[in-house]
């Protein structure tokens, strides 16, 4: 047979090509496992099967092509999951997810998420140290009974903050366990620890075994994050508590009685959602009252949001779920855990500050922040050689961020460089510094941090300042021939002012999901908090970094939520009987928006007062929130009833219907406005004809018997706001009473309005915001 022409061949070879790259990627989508967790519909399960796993079992069998006699169905599952909700995670190639989730029973197969860490002044800033709060935080018996899941890192038990002194027996309704691994034994566990558990296998699938010369595969915390939220919550009472000086006095937790039950979900490597949901689960089958969860992965739709689905769940079981909002402020839009039945909590900062100081060789001086604590020290009599490397002090660039291998040390040797904010963590700019022979750093904020200032241990004298102090600075000494500074470090200060203001970090609304649920929920510290730490890591978390410390001092939504865990965990032993909505509309309901100088709270990445979108309905305030007077009551079947607004479909609604036999019933007339929250949002659709809307609320009473409220709301211009009744008259305790807010347009305003309900009795305030926001015309 004749050889075939050129052109022949290179049509076979092109044909050839793309059946083998065809074949490749079949072949990958079959062979390329990652992990699911399938969401499955308990009822479904066929009589034949006596158990779920059984069953679970079969499904995956089912779908799963064997390759080699190796593998078994045993293999593929990680997790089941049968309290908070049911279902399974399960190791599976993408096009055996697709045929799975065709199967019987099978409500939705959702593919692993990442999640990321959101990394004493407190209790006396919160006011839970003042001798007027004795009365009302008198220890109780039932303060023990409480029991606060902390899904982290891990703890680390030896801390002084874990001692279990004076505490009672652990109650018998506890069903947790004390799991033992590495460098973790039963002892470890006392009547403060009550429980302790590992979550591995998801992270294992998706990156390969633990390395543990890096960490513990054990509930023991080497990276100190989880042992510092966990302090936060319910640490016991240390004196002399302290970091390298910094900070000195009495370190406590919120709910210094409570008990803490540590699951490890995070490692080096990140947070895996399959651990996660198993944590959750087995939190609420352990008996938690409170899961405080210091952690995000981005948003999604509500079906496709594994932690909402599990927290749903929770709550259905009466637990309250603490959240962080997620540090990726000040951009707005940059929340997480945004769900209505999670309580989220933003940052702010206290009355305590590092303060420290620039001086330059003009004689001005500079305000900034440091913890820097060692043997070297700059006299604050003598002028060092300052220099910054970037080309504009307005806009950064490589070398100006002082990244890894970027600075010459003939330009920065025996001088104090200017390193600008951002890329890399900030102590470990001061790292490369000291490493390029450099003997002190400024730290420079630039747009994206303001005039917030967060302080550091760093490893060689170093402050931090503002980007308006910094802008200065830096054109200093881009100007000066011979420029020259020094640095004094000024130790602790207390009664700043202004206190709180919003954090520049902590992540911003609108809730994109849902507008009409105001987020965050709450405000509380989480800038420059002292607690408990791990006693295999430094303070800069840096593996160069030989110093061991008992208390550190972190930054972050992951400080604030614990806050907020501890003190529901106080409301909680206090009203057994309350609903975790019950308690989330105390902490919203008497949180403040004005400041210790009483101005409106202010936004640290500016100088602006903050809205309703950065510090969600306020700071919170204990004393207050124990008596809130009245409260939003919410029940799963309302929160089923927001869902149902949600355009979700029947099939994605199933996700949440544990029990079958929960349907839409339409009690919020399609508007989830009309959810019973907290916070009050009116949301004018597109169509401009529609003029005027009606929301509704309701409102239990839990203060005095026999009270009554009256209600006044601040004035708006683009709407006029009618509330009826104006007056709420209670002749009894948990009565409920209803009433209507009315909002008629006068003005369509490009940009959402924000003001306040308040209702207000003889010893009680009751206050809302209100957010109006007018979609643009299409």
């Amino acid at each position: 047979m004749a050889d075939k022409n050129p052109l022949q061949k290179c049509f076979l070879f092109i044909i050839l090509s793309i059946n083998l790259i065809s074949l490749q990627a079949q072949t990958s989508k079959i062979a390329n496992k990652k992990t699911y967790v399938v969401h499955m519909d308990k009822s479904a399960m066929p009589l034949p099967y006596t158990d779920h796993l059984q069953w679970y079992s079969s499904k995956i069998n089912s779908v799963t092509q064997r390759h080699s006699h190796e593998e078994e169905e045993d293999n593929r599952i990680l997790y089941t999951y049968q309290t908070a909700f049911h279902g399974l995670a399960a190791r599976l190639s993408e096009e055996e997810a697709e045929r799975l989730e065709e199967e019987a029973g099978v409500v939705a197969v959702i593919p692993e998420t990442k999640y990321e860490l959101h990394t004493t002044r407190s209790p006396t800033f919160l006011g839970l140290e003042r001798q007027e709060s004795e009365r009302v935080w008198a220890e109780r018996v039932t303060d023990h009974d409480v029991v606060v899941g902390v899904l982290d890192t891990g703890i680390w038990p030896e801390s002084e903050s874990f001692n279990d002194t004076g505490m009672s027996p652990v109650p018998s309704t506890w069903r947790g366990a004390c799991e033992t691994g590495k460098r973790f034994l039963r002892h470890n566990c006392n009547r403060k620890i009550v429980g302790a558990r590992v979550f591995y296998r998801g992270y294992e699938a998706a990156t390969g075994k633990i390395d543990e010369e890096l960490e513990y595969r054990s509930p023991r915390d080497r990276d100190g994050h989880g042992t510092h939220t966990a302090a936060t919550v319910a640490g016991s009472p240390v004196r002399r508590a302290n970091l390298l000086g910094f900070a000195y006095g009495t370190a406590r937790g919120m709910a210094p009685k409570a008990r803490i039950a540590a699951y490890k979900v995070c490692w080096v490597g990140g947070c895996f959602s399959s651990d996660i949901l198993s944590a959750v689960d087995q939190a609420v089958a352990d008996g938690v009252q409170v899961l405080s969860i210091s952690l995000g992965g981005g948003i999604s739709t509500y079906s496709r949001d594994s932690l909402a689905i599990a927290t749903f769940g929770a709550m259905e079981m009466g637990v309250f779920v603490s959240c962080s909002a997620g540090n990726g402020g000040p951009d707005p839009i940059s929340l997480t855990n945004v769900s209505p039945w999670i309580t989220t909590v933003g940052a702010s900062t206290m009355d305590r500050d590092f303060p420290a100081t620039v001086k330059l060789g003009t004689m001005r001086v500079f305000k900034g922040v440091s913890l820097y604590k060692g043997r070297t020290v700059l006299s604050k009599n003598k002028q060092y050689p300052l220099v910054y490397l970037g080309r504009n002090a307005s806009s950064p660039d490589p070398t100006s961020f002082c990244l890894d291998g970027a600075l010459d040390r003939s330009h920065v040797a025996g001088k104090i460089v200017i390193c600008d904010r951002g890329v890399t963590p900030r102590v470990q700019k001061g790292q490369v510094v000291k490493r390029a022979g450099g003997i002190g750093m400024v730290l420079t904020n630039t747009a994206t941090n303001g005039e917030e200032l967060v302080a550091d241990s760093h490893l060689l004298p170093a402050v931090a300042v503002g980007e308006k102090e910094g802008k200065l600075i830096k054109q200093y000494a881009m100007t000066s021939k011979r420029a020259t500074a020094t640095l004094e470090i000024l130790g602790t200060r207390v009664g700043i002012k202004p206190s709180p203001v919003v954090a520049a970090f902590s992540s911003r609304g609108p809730n994109f999901l849902s507008l009409e649920i105001l987020k965050p929920d709450v405000l509380a510290p989480g800038v420059n908090i002292l607690a408990a730490w791990s006693g295999d890591m430094a303070p800069s978390s840096l593996s160069s970094d030989r110093r061991r410390v008992k208390f550190n001092i972190l930054s972050g939504t992951s400080m604030s939520c614990p806050h907020v865990s501890g003190v529901a965990a106080l409301i909680r032993s206090r009203h057994p009987d309350w609903s975790p909505a019950a308690i989330k509309s105390a902490l919203m309901t008497t949180a403040y928006v004005h400041d210790n100088m009483l101005n409106p709270i202010t936004d640290a990445s500016g100088a602006a007062p903050s809205t309703p979108y950065d510090h969600g309905s306020g700071h919170i305030d204990p004393l207050k929130a124990i008596d809130p007077g009245l409260v939003y009551d919410i029940g799963p079947q309302d929160y089923f009833e927001f869902l149902c607004t949600q355009d979700l479909s029947p099939a994605q609604l199933k996700v949440f219907t544990k029990h079958s036999n929960r349907t839409c019933k339409n009690t919020l007339a399609n508007n989830p406005g009309n959810l019973n929250y907290p916070a009050i949002s009116a949301l004018f659709p597109e169509n401009t004809h529609v003029k005027v809307m009606t929301i509704r609320r309701t409102v239990t009473n839990v203060g005095p018997h026999i009270s009554s409220y009256k209600v006044s709301v601040s004035p708006f211009k683009g709407a006029s706001v009618t509330v009826q009744p104006k007056t709420l008259n209670f002749t009894s305790k948990h009565q409920k009473l209803s009433y209507t807010v009315t909002f008629r347009t006068k003005l369509r305003m490009k940009r959402p309005e924000f003001g306040g309900l308040l209702w207000k009795s003889a010893t009680h305030k009751v206050r809302s915001p209100v957010i109006i926001t007018w979609l643009p015309p299409l």
